[in-house]
């Protein structure tokens, strides 16, 4: 058994196409083929489900292509651990960031390069089953997301901060003078949110149902920038995560008000998969990450921003 089947066989199962395969793996699909033949010949089990066209694999072929995953892994965490030795940490570190974290990713991946100036990292926003699915495939090396997420399997967790949530309003609006505000307060105002596919938005909800009320937002985004694009001008309001405030800030002409609720939103972290030896990037990565503060940096930016709106 080669490396360059299991290589092939992994290609197959994620393009779902014979010629895709082959044409990311540079091989002409003939050879593709008979890569994965011999494989299973070598093996003595049927791995692909064969028609006239891919159909699938078989049970046998999951159980090898979950192997296929790993011993992959395996293959470049003792390559990036030999390059560490002789030249120092290099390559590329491949974090997935669900989509509500991305704002405060910047506070882990500068100094990280900072630290590592011979690392590339390459950042990706996945949702929180396409970090899973690429935590399962070895497609990431770390993610960082909602740690109490049930589909996580197999995991190690490695807590950053909570989420705080507190209400974007206009400085001239309904609520430009209150102190603090209750979910459903917030509920009445011309709202723009995340939209309920989104893990955040969700959660969310579940506090304005807590107060008694449901947000009915006039727009709704599918990404954090999208949101934040719509607030100048003075209509509409949106309750925001406090790590957002770390990239976007306070746009002109609104405040921050604290709200009336839980202390603390959901966990969100680093995660990696579970197994011995961890690939040399993970490992740095999280290093990185116990010492970067993070908690500490957003509760001190929002703090900040609250002051300044008290002050005004």
């Amino acid at each position: 058994m080669l490396l360059r089947q299991l290589e092939y066989l992994v290609a197959l199962a994620r393009e779902r196409h014979f010629a895709r395969a082959a044409a990311a793996c540079h091989v002409s699909q003939p050879s593709l083929s008979a890569a994965v033949r011999r494989l299973e010949h070598e093996l003595h089990v049927p791995i692909v489900r064969r028609g006239r066209r891919y159909e699938g694999l078989t049970p046998e072929g999951d159980v090898v292509l979950a192997w296929a995953h790993r011993i992959l892994a395996e293959r470049d965490a003792l390559r990036q651990e030999l390059s560490t030795l002789r030249d120092g940490l290099t390559g590329t570190l491949r974090l997935g960031v669900v989509p509500t974290a991305l704002p405060a990713a910047t506070l882990l991946t500068t100094p990280f390069c900072d630290r590592h100036p011979h690392v590339r990292v390459s950042v990706e926003s996945l949702s929180s089953a396409d970090i899973t699915q690429g935590l399962t495939a070895f497609e990431l090396d770390v993610a960082m997301t909602y740690l109490d997420d049930d589909t996580l399997r197999q995991v190690r967790r490695f807590p950053l901060y909570e989420e705080r949530y507190v209400l974007l309003t206009p400085v001239e609006g309904p609520l430009a003078q209150v102190a603090r505000a209750r979910w459903a307060q917030a509920a009445a105002l011309p709202l723009c949110l995340l939209n309920p596919r989104m893990r955040n938005r969700r959660i969310m909800d579940a506090c304005f149902a807590a107060d008694g009320a449901t947000a009915e937002p006039a727009i709704e985004t599918d990404s954090v920038a999208g949101l934040y694009a719509h607030l100048p001008g003075g209509r509409w309001s949106s309750v925001i995560s406090h790590a957002w405030l770390h990239l976007f800030g306070v746009p002109e002409g609104m405040r921050v008000v604290p709200l009336e609720g839980p202390a603390h939103g959901p966990r969100v972290g680093l995660v990696v998969a579970n197994g011995e030896p961890r690939p040399v990037l993970a490992d740095a990565f999280l290093t990185v990450g116990r010492e970067a503060g993070v908690r500490d940096a957003l509760d001190e930016l929002l703090h900040t921003y609250l002051s300044a709106a008290d002050v005004r």
